[in-house]
């Protein structure tokens, strides 16, 4: 089969496999279920709903997102079950789902942004409503484990959602910005790197390329393989990013996608940052070496370094929505609005 070929076979593929995911989703009005929805942009006095959908947290965080969020005229609405404990989780599976289930519902809740990640939203995937999600279309942001939600709803709901800082996170004045710009003022942002060492730019093989931007947490991407609740990677712009893992356990991951059929769709590849990971028991690869190896044969644009992460600053990526990429300057550049 040639390549062309191979790939219109796989578009055909994912998109009948797609339809059979959400049967449930026929047409809202105009919109067939493929359309992906942009939710409606923030103005100042919305509300943000706070879930807990993965692990615990420590209380005080309510208190300094809620500073974060007055600050830009926002007001906030915690869910009934954000303090719940059933061991490392915040609590039962059917509760954590309810909590984000009854925050899309509500029509007070303008966006919904999780307040940390950790384990659990693997969980509560087959609980969430995604007929209800998809006709209640808002901002859901978060990232790490919140990165199996922000898939899931994407594919199952078909609308835009968001990777970026959860409650926890330290919200810098980078992300304000990009915050402001692309949930307010509805720009077309190009996302690109500061000047500092943490965002220096390793090009694995050049060039430009277009396509719909998808991906997270690179565990926690390869923990929903072979699962209904993943979007579509034709001719996608795909970017991953980690912390504390072995490089060895990042060349299996990656081996894991492309064994899987993943990495051979994609248009263009983004590795962000990968925090704390080590060599682990010598002798060892390096990252450039594991990527190089898994990357560059595939001939399309890519690159290490992207500012997303379990780093201070760190980019809002719209999940699901078209973008133009650049290797070698690193740059995420928007072709449309991510919200309406």
């Amino acid at each position: 089969m040639t390549k062309i070929k191979r790939r219109q076979f796989l578009q055909t593929f994912s998109l009948a496999t797609l339809a059979t995911q959400i049967p449930q989703l026929t047409v809202y009005g105009q919109l067939s279920p493929n359309d992906i929805i942009k939710p409606p942009r923030l103005k100042v006095g919305d509300t943000v709903g706070l879930v807990a959908p993965a692990g615990i947290f420590d209380h005080k965080y309510i208190a300094k997102v809620q500073q974060y969020l007055t600050q830009l005229g926002l007001k906030t609405k915690q869910g009934k079950h954000i303090f719940d404990r059933y061991g490392y989780l915040a609590g039962k599976d059917s509760d954590r789902a309810q909590d984000l289930n009854d925050m899309f519902a509500d029509n007070s809740v303008a966006a919904i942004l999780a307040i940390r990640g950790g384990w659990g939203c693997n969980r509560i995937l087959p609980l969430l409503n995604y007929p209800l999600i998809r006709s209640h279309a808002k901002i859901l942001m978060g990232y790490s484990d919140i990165t199996a939600l922000l898939l899931a709803i994407n594919a199952r709901s078909r609308i835009m959602t968001f990777h970026g800082p959860v409650a926890t996170s330290t919200w810098t004045p980078f992300m304000l910005d990009y915050l402001q710009r692309i949930f307010f003022d509805a720009q077309a942002v190009t996302l690109k790197n500061t000047n500092s060492p943490e965002g220096q730019v390793q090009t694995i093989t050049p060039g430009k390329a277009k396509g719909k931007l998808v991906g997270g947490n690179l565990s926690v991407l390869c923990a929903m393989v072979g699962s209904p609740y993943l979007p579509s990677w034709y001719n996608s712009i795909l970017f991953v990013e980690d912390t504390n893992e072995d490089i060895y356990r990042v060349d299996r991951m990656l081996t894991q996608l492309k064994n899987a059929g993943i990495l051979n769709q994609i248009a263009g590849f983004i590795f962000g940052q990968c925090s704390d990971c080590s060599l682990g028991d010598e002798p060892s690869l390096t990252l450039m070496q594991v990527l190089q190896d898994h990357i560059l044969p595939l001939g399309i644009p890519a690159w290490y370094g992207s500012m997303i992460g379990h780093i201070q600053d760190k980019f809002i990526l719209p999940v699901g929505t078209r973008v133009e990429i650049d290797a070698s300057l690193g740059t995420i550049e928007l072709l449309e609005a991510a919200v309406s």
